[in-house]
């Protein structure tokens, strides 16, 4: 028995059918009459309606082969856990899977979701006094470092990676580090997030290619 066609949604082909008429609404909303949409528009949202469908679906098969990913990793983890008594993996479940020809990988890694408490603010207000006390002392690099890391972008973020690594300076000095221990204690781990690579290479001497999945990079 054959499958019955369904018809197109107005998602799909954007025009709507209302007293024997068909429609297509503009971008502030307004219905137009279709006869009155100009060729070269209908085939522009004809040709993004069709490209959107296939990301679409190919966006939900993607989550669903990492969501079997996962799965499978955990499974596999999980088995090895009841044979030894451990589980394989390092520290927050990161974990490598590799073949037995050693050609193939998969990579596990968790990495912790931070924010920062309101000690940020003391932290930067110690860290300005150091700076105002060295004057021209400090040098520019350390200067550039600090005015980086407490920067806010547009959408009021700070940039994490540069205030964890004004950590790593070794400065003596007493003000610095009560800066250093009050960024520390601003640190709020609020969740973390797992991300699965893939890699292959032709011989166990030649580099490690990651399998692009990122259209971005494909």
């Amino acid at each position: 028995m054959s499958q019955l066609h369904q018809p197109e949604t107005v998602e799909e082909t954007g025009v709507e059918r209302m007293g024997g008429q068909e429609f297509m609404r503009d971008g502030s909303g307004r219905l137009v009459p279709l006869s009155l949409v100009k060729p070269q528009h209908l085939l522009e949202d004809q040709t993004v309606r069709k490209i959107i469908k296939y990301a679409t679906e190919l966006s939900a098969q993607i989550s669903r082969f990492r969501g079997h990913t996962i799965d499978d990793v955990a499974t596999f983890q999980q088995l090895l856990s009841e044979q030894y008594g451990g589980k394989r993996g390092g520290a927050k479940g990161n974990v490598t899977l590799t073949t037995y020809d050693g050609l193939s990988k998969v990579v596990v890694q968790v990495q912790d979701q931070l924010t920062f408490g309101p000690e940020l603010q003391v932290a930067k207000e110690l860290v300005d006094e150091c700076i105002t006390t060295w004057a021209t002392g400090a040098r520019d690099e350390i200067r550039a470092l600090v005015e980086h890391a407490f920067q806010v972008d547009k959408e009021g973020r700070i940039n994490r990676a540069a205030l964890l690594q004004l950590r790593r300076l070794e400065i003596d000095n007493e003000s610095w580090r009560k800066a250093m221990a009050a960024l520390t204690d601003a640190i709020r781990t609020i969740g973390s997030k797992e991300y699965v690579r893939f890699y292959r290479r032709k011989d166990i001497t030649a580099p490690w290619r990651p399998i692009t999945i990122d259209l971005a990079v494909a």
